[in-house]
């Protein structure tokens, strides 16, 4: 299958296996969508991994010859089901987060845009849209989701231009959260079934760690609060993600309504 879904405690893990590039078409976006409701469906997780299989990719998006092959309808019917997918990402309450180690490109990039946090390994790989210079518009929610999270005048110099980023430049512009800098690459390694698995999770782990204990005490703080405070817990979680993601201060006052302080102590709040 090119996608695949593992878990290990509250941590869930999605990973794209479709080499050479992680390139995606229907059949794709229909393992995609029933690993992320597979995900979605399990109680017991609360974290969701998303990575790559490929040490060179995290995915390059649409597979272009297939594209090109399609008819209208069958293309038609992969960029809903592929919405559907990616919506469904946004609108769970569960953690997503995206793992980048290797190129992310055009709807590439727009599965990472998807989750909530993005993190990324150094390297010489690169991120982009870059099938504007083709004629094309991202069509996975890129044109939505980017400016949002870097504002739209970065987006726009993005998204016109077909212009790519190296991780650290994506860093800058808080595309990704955090880059991690080390000597040892996480490198793919193989299960005796002879499939491709990351062989060392430990790096991952640690940079999603920070997260799980802040989702933790929100939780904790939810189960303290008042009748209005557990009815609302939903909203809450989602306003958490919604904060983590654009940090606005509305999210930031209305969850210091209920008493949760999400904002890191050494940072204000953003100006509304």
């Amino acid at each position: 299958m090119p996608v695949t879904y593992s878990s290990e405690g509250p941590v869930g893990a999605i990973t794209l296996d479709n080499p050479p590039a992680n390139s995606y078409d229907i059949q794709f976006m229909l393992d995609l969508a029933d690993t992320i409701g597979e995900a979605n469906s399990h109680d017991a997780v609360r974290v969701v991994v998303v990575r790559s299989a490929s040490e060179k990719f995290f995915s390059a998006g649409a597979d272009v010859k297939r594209f090109l092959a399609n008819d209208v309808h069958a293309n038609m019917e992969m960029i809903g089901l592929a919405h559907e997918a990616l919506a469904s990402i946004a609108r769970s309450p569960k953690l997503f987060v995206a793992w980048i180690a290797g190129h992310a490109l055009g709807g590439g990039l727009e599965i990472a845009l998807a989750c909530d946090l993005r993190y990324a390994a150094e390297g010489s790989y690169r991120l982009g849209t870059p099938e504007v210079t083709l004629g094309l518009l991202p069509g996975n929610g890129g044109t939505q989701r980017l400016p949002r999270i870097i504002g739209r005048g970065p987006a726009l110099d993005l998204l016109l231009t077909g212009r790519q980023l190296g991780p650290e430049e994506a860093h800058r512009l808080r595309i990704v959260l955090v880059v991690q800098h080390t000597q040892r690459r996480p490198k793919i390694g193989q299960r005796h079934d002879g499939r491709h698995q990351p062989a060392d999770d430990r790096l991952l782990r640690d940079v999603i760690a920070d997260e799980m204990r802040n989702l933790g005490a929100i939780e904790n703080r939810l189960v303290e609060t008042d009748a209005s405070g557990v009815i609302a817990a939903e909203d809450l979680l989602h306003d958490w993600k919604r904060s983590r993601r654009a940090a606005t201060a509305r999210s930031f006052r209305r969850c210091r309504t209920f008493g949760l302080v999400i904002w890191p102590p050494s940072k204000s709040p953003p100006v509304a």
